[in-house]
């Protein structure tokens, strides 16, 4: 039996593509994205220093509301985060945060991550008592490479 080069060429050339496509698409499947916080900032159940950090949705295809957060080359995991899913009005092209300012000497709390080109993004959970403490402080949302776009000053965590 022959077999003609030609069509061993071209089924190379589209199973390499096929492959190509499969791993061109995989941050978005994860939403994997580069966050650097000039100061420190609250997380559930820890301060995060100063830094660059890699937020991105665990690897899990039934549950995409668990967040975990590496050091910037993905060696250390910070945390493991439930969080639930929230809603903004317009997406933006970059990666955008939304902190609680709690006054000086504390550090701002993220609240919401959102990745690119998305309008559903991810709130962090805390407990109730935060929570009603979060809802009292003003709010803003951060989009990496942008200005400050600063939401309501009473807005609670939830919304």
């Amino acid at each position: 039996m022959k077999i003609n080069t030609s069509y061993v060429i071209v089924g190379l050339i589209i199973a390499f593509t096929l492959i190509f496509e499969l791993v061109a698409h995989a941050d978005p499947w994860d939403q994997s994205s580069t966050v650097t916080f000039s100061d420190p900032v609250q997380i559930p159940g820890q301060v995060l220093p100063a830094g660059t950090y890699l937020f991105k949705l665990a690897n899990g295809d039934s549950d995409r509301n668990i967040v975990q957060i590496f050091d910037a080359d993905r060696t250390v995991l910070y945390a493991t985060l439930q969080t639930i899913a929230t809603e903004r009005q317009e997406p933006t092209e970059d990666t955008a945060v939304t902190f609680a300012e709690q006054g000086a000497g504390k550090p701002e709390v993220l609240l919401k991550w959102f990745y690119p080109g998305r309008e559903t993004g991810n709130e962090f959970l805390y407990s109730k008592e935060k929570e009603k403490e979060l809802a009292q402080d003003r709010q803003q949302t951060i989009v990496a490479n942008q200005h400050t776009v600063p939401d309501s000053d009473t807005t609670g965590a939830g919304n």
